[in-house]
């Protein structure tokens, strides 16, 4: 071997045994849907970086103004959607905005409606089997005043597809569809029915048929020792099963759905938390064996091991300040993070939670903070509501 050559394998030897560089971490979003601190300006979405391992966590991006004002900005979808077309409410105006993440790092609003074959005031949205949203509609005005609204199946696109009152005869006009679980395996929607504007509660959960969208059951919730758990029925979640319903109420019950094939689905009281006049049990999210739920009776949010959905039990917490009042959650789509956003001193502060999937165990991420600041979370000049993290652009669950 000539000196030349010996030189060349040299080097492509050491070549060979050096490390490589280490990737950048692929872009992890989280969007906020934010109403602004200043009425004389739009509400927005939020977009931060929050790519671990990487120096932009936390980092504020942009944010993408809606038109006009007021639009008081409150739930959004609880998951990116696959196709990247967000469903979000602004309840006060009854206005439906649709934001477009093709490019997750610059969104844009691609849509928007108000009301639906005469149902006003959107609240949730949930993806039906098909892709499309089911929202459901608080009311609707007839000759005798606000009645009960209904549902409607919207493409993606924000095309009306099918509408169902729930204006009905014998249905209580005190009736406000709230939030849905999808049963698709047995042909059902399970409706919750709070009236966000109004003080009293009913007990109501309400039975549909998926395929045609009729109202089959209504069904009152029981209360337990309590005596008032039953009311404010708030979120359905279907378990990983695709047939069980687990039903949180706004009075801190937990209520486990039984025969919703039949022609008498039932519900009984599985768990509860302590209530505190004025501080409402809110949004749940599952992950694979757990529920995890804020608690803000407690500043807390909870998780529950689910394996025996009828007698859930406690398998960690994370305890916040004592002025911090958690009410929205939603989960990373690994479930490794959890979003929270809420009331009191979390009116203008987001915060992330670390999961373990293994434990069900919860800890406050205090890496997730402003720079500068040794305060745990983000505070922004708004107030976040709805709050979902995206999804990997490459295709991978983060």
């Amino acid at each position: 071997m000539t000196r030349d050559a010996r030189l060349v394998t040299l080097v492509f030897l050491l070549a060979a045994c050096s490390p490589s560089p280490k990737a950048s971490p692929s872009p992890e979003y989280l969007y906020l849907w934010t109403g602004s601190a200043d009425s004389t300006k739009p509400d927005f979405l939020a977009v931060l970086d929050v790519t671990e391992d990487s120096g932009r966590y936390g980092r504020l991006l942009t944010t993408v103004p809606v038109p006009g004002l007021g639009n008081g900005p409150h739930h959004s979808e609880h998951e990116m959607p696959a196709d990247g077309r967000l469903f979000v409410n602004g309840f006060a105006s009854g206005r439906t905005f649709v934001f477009d993440m093709s490019d997750p790092a610059v969104p844009r609003i691609d849509g928007e409606f108000g009301d639906v074959a005469g149902m006003m005031h959107p609240h949730s949205y949930l993806r039906l089997p098909n892709g499309n949203v089911l929202a459901t509609f608080q009311m609707q005005h007839d000759s005798a005043g606000v009645a009960p609204g209904g549902l409607a199946e919207i493409t993606p696109q924000g095309q009306v597809i099918r509408t169902a009152s729930a204006d009905l005869p014998g249905v209580d006009r005190a009736i406000r569809p709230y939030s849905a679980g999808i049963v698709s395996s047995l042909d059902r929607l399970v409706i919750t029915t709070t009236d966000m504007d109004a003080d009293s509660a009913t007990h109501a959960v309400q039975v549909w048929r998926l395929s045609d969208l009729k109202l089959l059951h209504t069904i009152n919730f029981p209360d337990g020792p309590a005596g008032s758990e039953g009311a404010a029925t708030a979120e359905p979640r279907v378990l990983e099963d695709g047939r069980t319903v687990l039903v949180s109420t706004f009075n801190c019950g937990l209520y486990l759905m039984e025969g919703l094939e039949t022609e008498t689905p039932s519900a009984r009281l599985v768990a509860s938390f302590p209530q505190k006049k004025g501080m409402y049990c809110a949004i749940p999210v599952i992950a694979g064996h757990y529920y995890l739920v804020t608690v803000p009776s407690e500043n807390a949010v909870v998780s529950l091991d689910i394996s025996n959905p009828a007698a859930p039990r406690e398998a960690g917490r994370v305890t916040l300040d004592s002025a911090d009042v958690p009410h929205w959650i939603s989960i990373a789509p690994d479930h490794r993070r959890v979003v929270v956003t809420g009331y009191g001193a979390l009116e203008h502060r987001v915060l992330i939670l670390s999961f373990d999937q293994a434990t069900g165990g919860l800890a406050l991420d205090r890496r997730f903070r402003a720079e500068g600041t040794e305060e745990a979370g983000w505070r922004m000049d708004g107030a976040p509501h709805g709050a979902v993290f995206g999804r990997r652009k490459d295709g991978k669950t983060e």
